[in-house]
């Protein structure tokens, strides 16, 4: 399977890269490392996760607490978003359509 991630989950992960930077020097580029592990996990991993809003798989990122909202469509994972699991659930569903 191959793993594509759209340009909207690239800007989140930016942003959670610049905000773990601004905490400490380094921990960004670790906050990266870690996401980017989880989503390749999905190479073996997915279609497991459980089912959210219908529509989207959803990881829990193992270090980080970020949600890694995924489909499968073919052969294809297409990461659609990674966000802060913390945020208000409405937040998070008005981010995903």
């Amino acid at each position: 399977m191959n793993i594509k991630i759209i340009e909207s989950a690239k800007e989140d992960l930016k942003e959670g890269y610049y905000f773990y930077e601004s905490q400490e020097i380094g921990l960004g580029n670790y906050f990266l490392e870690s996401l980017f592990s989880d989503i390749e996990s999905l190479k073996l991993y997915s279609g497991i996760h459980s089912l959210q809003f219908g529509e989207y798989h959803r990881l829990l990122s193992k270090r980080f607490s970020f949600l890694i909202y995924y489909r499968i469509k073919n052969k294809d994972i297409l990461v659609y978003a990674v966000l802060d699991c913390r945020r208000d659930p409405a937040w998070i569903i008005k981010k995903l359509k």
